[in-house]
């Protein structure tokens, strides 16, 4: 299951800009509060000694954490197949979702070179919001890079990531879909958990 660069180096810009706490009182605000947080984790000498790793890997896991909401992302990715599932279905795809997604990227995030977000505007709709911004990256080069957020409880909480133009869950919507209809839903778990324990042992 293979995402394409461009979302894979996206989506480690965005966790490098995404908040710890996502109480703020605008999208962009919620966004942009833990640029300094996170960089500070991936760039902390004490944190990067390998006697640390765990440490840094749990401050790395409960930053995205904090902003991804997985339930949605899951039941977004799944589409029509989220319909059919038991609560107890749902809640494994969840879990295993939020490890391939955590692990992948705190394995990148480490990788950190000095990207720069720049916020270009939010548009809010209610309960949902977007907020638009470009990466640049040491090589000067830029890309769009969206986030597309729901107010919970007061939390702006992302579930979609937009990577110049392609959508992170619509990207994993097809990949699943595809194995759901080529080997069905059992085969899809299976590629997840194998994926989920290969990335841990990175």
């Amino acid at each position: 299951m293979k995402i394409g660069s461009i979302l894979l180096t996206g989506l480690i810009c965005f966790v490098l800009a995404a908040p710890r706490c996502a109480h703020a009182s605008t999208p962009t605000e919620a966004v942009r509060k833990t640029v300094d947080e996170v960089v500070r984790i991936v760039s902390n000498k004490e944190l990067k000694k390998p006697a640390n790793e765990h440490k840094r890997r749990e401050e790395l896991r409960q930053a995205i954490g904090s902003i991804f909401d997985y339930t949605q992302m899951s039941q977004r990715s799944l589409a029509r197949y989220w319909r059919d599932r038991t609560p107890a279905e749902r809640k494994e795809f969840t879990q295993l979702f939020e490890s391939v997604l955590e692990n992948s990227y705190a394995n990148k995030i480490e990788s950190y070179n000095n990207e720069k977000v720049v916020y270009l505007r939010e548009v809010v709709n209610g309960n949902y919001a977007e907020v638009r911004s470009k990466v640049i990256t040491a090589k000067h080069d830029e890309y769009s890079l969206d986030y597309r957020l729901m107010n919970e409880n007061g939390k702006w909480m992302v579930y979609d990531v937009v990577i110049e133009g392609v959508s992170l869950v619509a990207n994993y919507r097809g990949q699943f879909g595809d194995i759901i209809r080529a080997d069905g839903y059992p085969a899809l778990v299976k590629k997840l958990k194998a994926k989920s324990k290969e990335i841990k042992s990175l």
